[in-house]
């Protein structure tokens, strides 16, 4: 049995971090505004398939090799906060674009978008990193078993994540139409995302927490 403490922690940290702009927003939103909400939505089934991969592992424990094999967590960490870093210099580079401004990328067929999504979201380091060493720090073995514990946890997670990506999807277009005749709003907008995946990205890699054992 979980405590409501946990599922507000685990709620409010899940929250920052869909809130926050990394691989899983920009994609949804660049597939969005160049395709369609349809489009958007079939990318979210992917990402959402991919936060139960994550649950399923974290479930099983075996995400808790990664406690006992630290060489593994620090590769994947800073592939994460590589990948991150990459996202920002393409955003924040001379001539970088926005996720909200129209571009000409080929119209995908739904496999592809799904797969994408998919892919996008295991790769995510934030993702992650919320189940590496976030969500067990909820854990409490006295009050219970501890994979029903991870199981639920992260359903909390799962919830809010695909709920805000939701949104995310439906108010691309408008956003997009809002920032497109607005130049100086697009600018910002840019600078201001690429400039908080660079601090992500180098939160990440220095960071020194090891995931804890689910």
């Amino acid at each position: 049995m979980i405590g409501m403490t946990a599922v507000l922690g685990v709620g409010a940290a899940a929250l920052g971090m869909v809130l926050t702009p990394g691989p899983n927003m920009m994609y949804l939103v660049s597939r969005t505004v160049s395709q369609g909400r349809r489009a958007g939505m079939v990318s979210l089934g992917g990402i959402f398939v991919g936060f139960a991969v994550y649950l399923a592992a974290a479930t099983a424990g075996i995400i808790a090799v990664f406690a006992m094999v630290p060489a593994l967590y620090l590769t994947l960490k800073l592939a994460g906060a590589a990948y991150l870093g990459w996202l920002a210099f393409k955003t924040l580079r001379p001539g970088g674009t926005s996720p909200f401004v129209p571009g000409e990328l080929p119209a995908d067929p739904p496999r592809r978008l799904f797969t994408m999504g998919l892919v996008t979201n295991l790769l995510n380091p934030k993702i992650a990193v919320m189940y590496m060493a976030l969500i067990p720090q909820f854990v409490v073995p006295e009050q219970g078993r501890v994979w029903l514990q991870s199981l639920s946890l992260g359903a909390v997670q799962i919830v809010v994540g695909i709920g805000v990506d939701a949104l995310i999807v439906l108010g691309a277009g408008a956003i997009a139409s809002f920032l497109t005749g607005r130049p100086l709003w697009l600018r910002a907008q840019r600078y201001v995302t690429g400039s908080v995946l660079g601090a992500m990205a180098a939160l990440v890699a220095t960071d020194r927490a090891r995931p804890l054992p689910a």
